[in-house]
């Protein structure tokens, strides 16, 4: 199992943790993701290596950006 951590910029609420959460989730290999819209920490668990681009595609899908 792996796990990674981003920040994303612009998560205000619940519902904004919830769309990052849908997007990233529906990648392939992600077997979970939490997302704190306080903090903008979200962290990704993955059955193995997930590209760091297609996480960073699916919060921008979602309307966010991940902040580096």
């Amino acid at each position: 199992m792996s796990t990674s951590i981003i920040t994303v910029a612009g998560m205000t609420c619940g519902g904004c943790a919830s769309k990052v959460r849908a997007e990233i989730g529906a990648l392939d290999g992600v077997t979970g993701v939490e997302a704190d819209p306080a903090t903008g920490r979200v962290t990704v668990e993955s059955g193995g290596t997930v590209d760091p681009d297609a996480i960073g595609n699916a919060v921008e899908a979602a309307g966010y950006r991940v902040v580096t």
